[in-house]
């Protein structure tokens, strides 16, 4: 596999952004949503990087889904989310591609009635952006590379890699054809 984000460039973004969230918010009651499940990498290593009292909660979203590489229908499930009312709020995705998934989390968490929400994605694919919403925080802008690890994965494969890597189409197909023979 093709490595595009080595893991040092990786641990020296993801602390910068702790930092950053912990100067924004000092002395304010946060809370950092991470959207499930490919944030979850990406949530323990932030909250290890900050420096501030605050709270971490998880909210479920998917447009994607097994192999498939274009998003689809978005779906939120925001059962697991705690009382956000009055509490800044930073949503934390592993990727904001089109924005699609960022405006409907958006539009879930404002029904929490929170005192601010912000947004802070691993990666900006900018040339995918539909909308009008851009992330607060980011730590790195791509290319419309399908690409994998960190927490991202395809068919629920590659999450555990340490960095960002661009699969090939033979590692995609063991990807599928593993899940067909379980």
């Amino acid at each position: 596999m093709q490595v595009f984000i080595s893991e040092l460039e990786i641990q020296e973004r993801v602390s910068a952004l702790g930092r950053r969230i912990s100067d924004q918010y000092t002395g304010s009651p946060l809370t950092i949503l991470g959207v499930l499940t490919g944030s979850i990498v990406l949530l323990a290593d932030v909250i290890r990087a900050t420096s501030i009292p605050l709270r971490v909660a998880l909210i479920q979203a998917s447009s994607y889904g097994g192999a498939r590489t274009e998003s689809g229908e978005l779906t939120i499930n925001s059962a697991l989310v705690p009382d956000l009312n009055g509490r800044d709020v930073v949503i934390l995705d592993d990727i904001f591609d089109t924005g699609n998934t960022m405006v409907g989390l958006y539009e879930a968490v404002e029904s929490f009635q929170p005192a601010s929400i912000r947004s802070a994605v691993l990666l900006w694919k900018t040339n995918r952006t539909i909308v009008d919403l851009k992330p607060d925080y980011f730590c790195f802008q791509i290319p419309d590379e399908f690409v994998v690890g960190y927490g991202l994965d395809y068919n629920d494969e590659f999450r555990n890699l340490p960095f960002i890597g661009v699969p090939d189409e033979e590692e995609l197909r063991a990807a599928v054809d593993q899940d067909v023979s379980t």
